[in-house]
């Protein structure tokens, strides 16, 4: 019976690790797989095995793919000369479904957040620069003409720590003269103003068109 009980906390404190799910949720979705879904229990481990193990980083965008390259990195498709950044593989989900953008991405896998103790080497900063500012074999960058990359999108988060990333990001690559633009802040459609909180207005007015 113990050896039970300690299986069944394993699932449940395994449960746990994922966002947003509590102990409570975490249980309550431990009996319902080990009392009336035992076939499912065993697709879900199965799925996540084969993922952890066949699921890597685009060594160009740093997205997660089964393959050394994307299947967004391996479109001929793409408009090359443009290159967004993002902090998740969600967040570039998100923006595919738009269907308005047909450049390039680079995945960031994270933010800065100094109080959690995740700086500039964290996440894929460095990775993102050489992907702009690639160096020939004599280690010189090219000019701003012969890049590839002639424009930097950041779409990282309007959070606090998203913003702090998009300063940072900035700042290095105009400093290096790559063309950087912001995705701009907006009242949402369909909202009405009296709504809308200030912060929001506040920069529907500063990214007027």
């Amino acid at each position: 019976m113990a050896s039970d009980s300690n299986a069944l906390e394993g699932l449940t404190q395994a449960l746990r690790r994922l966002p947003g799910v509590g102990a409570k949720s975490a249980a309550r979705m431990a009996f319902h797989l080990l009392q009336h879904d035992k076939p499912g229990a065993l697709q879900i481990a199965r799925a996540l095995e084969h993922a952890v193990h066949s699921v890597r980083h685009c060594a160009l965008c740093n997205t997660l793919t089964e393959l050394d390259i994307c299947s967004t990195c391996a479109n001929p498709a793409r408009d090359r000369s443009k290159l967004c950044v993002v902090e998740t593989p969600a967040d570039q989900a998100a923006l595919e479904r738009t269907l308005a953008y047909r450049g390039l991405y680079f995945v960031l896998m994270g933010k800065l957040s100094p109080l959690d103790g995740i700086g500039p080497h964290d996440i894929g900063l460095q990775k993102l620069f050489d992907r702009v500012l690639p160096r020939d074999t004599l280690g010189e960058t090219p000019v701003a003409g012969e890049r590839e990359v002639q424009e930097v999108i950041l779409a990282t988060n309007f959070t606090a720590e998203g913003e702090a990333t998009a300063h940072v990001i900035a700042q290095a690559l105009k400093s290096r003269g790559v063309q950087v633009t912001r995705l701009a802040r907006g009242v949402p459609v369909g909202s009405e103003l009296e709504y809308v909180d200030l912060g929001t207005i506040a920069h529907a007015l500063v990214d007027r068109r």
